[in-house]
């Protein structure tokens, strides 16, 4: 009796041993690589490839058997069914095809079924080998060692599979060849170990079978096949790591185009990085190669959530090489890298994006210009202080303020000086506060302080004088400073109101009361007032529609020779016959005018319609035009002036345009390269007002004036204030040292005359000679008397 593992170094070729544990080794390795391979291609491809990878492993399966049963070496006569070996062949190639296809299918666990196909192919290979081999005896079979050898080749086979299809790592394909190597190897191992061969001497061999010597060269044919397919599946080994580093290089550049940072990860560790990551981050790409992602964020748990997300935008915080927090948003997706799976992780810095939307929600809620609270929010803070007033009865105080002037300064000096100056109060202003007070611009020149904080008419009282007063001492900072002055209007609550909207109603209806009584000062809020808010509001609305509905008219009034009472020419005066109100005085609707922009579109119809009365006139006596500072900057004015003539056929030198000092100010090359080109078409030029502007004496010296006008505060009581003698007696010496006729306004007194005429005044003007109206354009006599009541001593009436 022969137990076949009994005898292992006895009875077997070693030499012959290591060979099949070669041929196995290299087998399933080639196996494994060529279903590898078959698992990146589709199709015929892939059908292809598994048909060389079932010859491969169903050769070496064979191949190994055999090899190993011919280093067995029996005392007894042996050989081999030729039938049942090729068939043992066949079951081999074909029942490793077909698990492997099984195991490339889309079925649940289609590995693990192919991988036990694979192992019925080697067991059926095995048995149906052993029942080939013939000897002069019997062999008998130990169930035991059959059940074994099967159930550890088909698990081995299945775990073999698995890894193969699942992991592509090199490290997995060498482990799932050797667990294939190790099935194959520990089948047929165990399986022998259950044989025993009883010596028969009356037995003989079959005369078909095929002696051992037949079976090396099908063997040697075996393992050639073994051997040209390994080399086929390590020259596909090569091509596809030429084409993995290929892909790689392709991918790499591709990334770097790219302007996001991107990031290949196997799992969590980084593969590769384009340049941009590498940029935010701020190191090399070899720095960072083999670091785990989480390294870069600034909650490392962050990327435990990411898998789940696949797909979609994450916005987290990262931290670059240096600690700094960058606020970027990332989107993790699953990509295939060199014929593996891994991730790919989209970086997108968004800190501009952040800053600008915090910009815009500090915008929502905050005045671009000087950063105080804008009106929403004021609104909401004052909601809230209101709401808790009325509730606990602690009273709180709204001041609205404005600024007087200030459209002056914008139309003299320009905007960049109006946003300056709004810069100016709203520091000085905020300075001024204490923590329960807040200051806001509402829009334009209007602010609002919340006073809270168990305010009272005496606290709110001491801020508005406060207010007054620091910006009375800022006014001495420059020109455009001086001309701005601040009014103020006080509402509480809850004594005048018990919610928002009537509470700054009402401090808007004090702000009016305080620009119309002086401006520069504050006033507390009256039940009255509303009533002159409402004419206000009204007086605006009129005024914008006057000029459209033919409410305007013009009046004149008289300059003459101061020696002898010649007629000179007239004084164009704008006057507003109200359907209702009747006629308007020029002091209230012109500062309403010049607030609300409408004075450049009445002054062109004042001089349009001057113009044409004039040119009607029977005598060619001069006209004078008063002008406003936003037509003397106008860089088309005098374009206008000269169609006006043309269009009138009033001769430029019947036409004068009185212009005050202040219009100078704003941009005086401007005004000055204007008033030139008046000069140049013939028009006059007079300043008006001399005196009461900010820089007479410079003003005269940069352009040459055709007259001078001094204001009627200087002339009013000439004859009895020493003063007002002095000052006019001074600029009456200056013009006649400059070459420049001086007219007197607002001459009404037979003194204040025969004082101007002993001083040596040229022109004058006033109520002294009649009352501005209109002029009979048949009746004027440049030579008549003009001073038809002088021997009135007293003021026209």
């Amino acid at each position: 009796m022969l137990t076949v593992l009994g005898c292992f170094t006895a009875r077997h070729d070693l030499r012959l041993v290591v060979l099949a544990g070669v041929i196995c080794a290299i087998a399933a390795l080639t196996a494994i690589r060529l279903l590898r391979h078959a698992g990146t291609a589709s199709g015929r491809a892939r059908s292809t490839w598994l048909v060389v990878a079932a010859i491969s492993s169903g050769s070496g399966i064979f191949a190994t058997h055999f090899i190993a049963m011919l280093a067995f070496e029996p005392s007894i006569p042996s050989a081999y069914d030729s039938g049942l070996t090729v068939l043992s062949l066949v079951f081999a190639i074909g029942l490793t095809g077909l698990g492997l296809r099984i195991a490339l299918s889309e079925t649940p666990r289609a590995s693990w079924l192919g991988g036990v196909v694979v192992g019925f192919g080697i067991a059926a290979m095995h048995y149906t080998g052993m029942a080939a081999f013939e000897v002069t005896g019997r062999l008998r079979w130990d169930p035991a060692f059959v059940f074994a050898s099967i159930l550890i080749g088909e698990f081995l086979s299945a775990v073999a599979v698995s890894i193969a299809v699942h992991a592509r790592s090199l490290i997995s394909l060498f482990g799932s060849a050797g667990l294939l190597a190790l099935a194959i190897g520990a089948h047929h191992g165990v399986g022998m170990a259950g044989v025993t061969i009883t010596e028969n001497p009356l037995a003989t061999l079959s005369p078909q079978a095929m002696p051992p010597g037949w079976l090396a060269g099908a063997v040697a044919v075996a393992s050639l096949i073994v051997f040209v397919l390994t080399a086929t599946a390590y020259a596909l080994s090569l091509r596809e790591q030429r084409r993995a580093r290929a892909e790689m290089v392709r991918m790499r550049g591709l990334a770097n185009a790219a302007v996001e940072g991107l990031i290949v990860l196997d799992r969590c560790r980084i593969v590769t990085a384009n340049i941009s990551f590498s940029r935010l981050v701020g190191l090399s790409h070899e720095a960072m190669t083999g670091l785990s992602v989480t390294a870069f964020l600034d909650e490392p748990r962050t990327w435990d959530r990411l898998p789940y997300v696949i797909g979609q935008p994450v916005e987290l915080s990262l931290r670059d090489g240096a600690g700094a927090v960058i606020e970027a948003e990332v989107i993790l997706r699953r990509i295939d890298f060199a014929g593996k799976p891994h991730h790919a992780l989209a970086v997108r810095d968004i800190r501009q994006r952040k800053h600008a939307e915090r910009h815009i929600r500090y915008l929502a809620h905050h005045d671009a210009l000087t950063g105080l609270l804008n009106r929403s929010a004021f609104n909401a803070r004052l909601d809230r202080a209101v709401g808790a007033a009325v509730e606990t009865g602690v009273p709180i105080a709204v001041l609205c303020l404005d600024l007087d002037r200030f459209k002056a300064v914008n139309d003299l000096f320009g905007h960049a000086a109006g946003d300056a100056m709004l810069n100016r109060v709203a520091r000085r202003v905020t300075g001024l506060l204490g923590p329960d007070q807040i200051l806001a611009r509402l829009g334009g020149d209007e602010f609002a302080i919340l006073m809270a904080g168990r305010t009272g008419p005496d606290a709110a009282e001491r801020l508005a004088k406060t207010i007054l007063a620091a910006l009375a001492a800022q006014a001495s900072g420059g020109p455009a400073d001086a001309i701005v002055g601040v009014s103020i209007g006080i509402a509480l609550c809850p004594q005048d109101a018990v919610e928002r909207q009537g509470l700054m109603g009402h401090a808007d209806t004090a702000l009016y009361r305080a620009k119309a009584e002086g401006r520069g000062t504050y006033r507390f809020f009256e039940p009255q007032m509303g009533i002159a808010v409402r004419e206000r509001h009204a007086l605006e609305r009129d005024l914008e529609q006057a000029l459209a509905r033919g409410e305007f008219h013009l009046v004149y009034q008289k300059q003459v020779a101061a020696a002898g009472g010649a007629l000179l020419g007239f004084e164009a005066l704008l006057r507003w016959t109200h359907p209702t109100r009747g006629l308007v005085p020029p002091d209230v609707f012109i500062p309403v005018a010049e607030e609300r922009g409408t004075i450049s579109a009445i002054g062109m119809w004042v001089l349009r319609t001057a113009c044409r009365e004039a040119a009607a006139w029977a005598s060619p006596l001069r006209v004078a035009v008063n002008v406003s500072a936003v037509q003397v900057h106008d860089p088309a004015f005098a374009a206008q002036v000269h169609a006006v003539l043309v269009e009138t056929g009033l001769p430029a030198a019947r036409l004068e345009l009185e212009i005050t000092e202040t219009a100078l100010i704003r941009n005086f090359d401007r005004a000055v390269a204007t008033l030139r080109q008046l000069r140049t078409l013939g028009v006059g030029i007079a300043m008006d007002d001399f005196g009461t502007g900010y820089s007479s004496l410079a003003n005269l010296r940069a352009f040459p004036f055709d007259r001078i006008k001094i204001d009627r505060s200087f002339v009013r009581n000439v004859d009895t204030n020493a003063q007002t003698a002095a000052i006019v007696r001074a600029v009456l010496g200056l013009g006649c040292g400059l070459g420049l006729p001086v007219v007197a306004e607002g001459v009404e007194t037979v003194a204040e005359l025969a004082f101007l005429r002993a001083a040596g005044c040229a022109e004058v003007q006033g109520y002294l000679f009649g009352r501005p109206g209109p002029v009979d354009t048949h009746g004027i006599d440049p030579c008549a008397a003009a001073v038809a009541d002088a021997p009135r001593q007293g003021r026209a009436a």
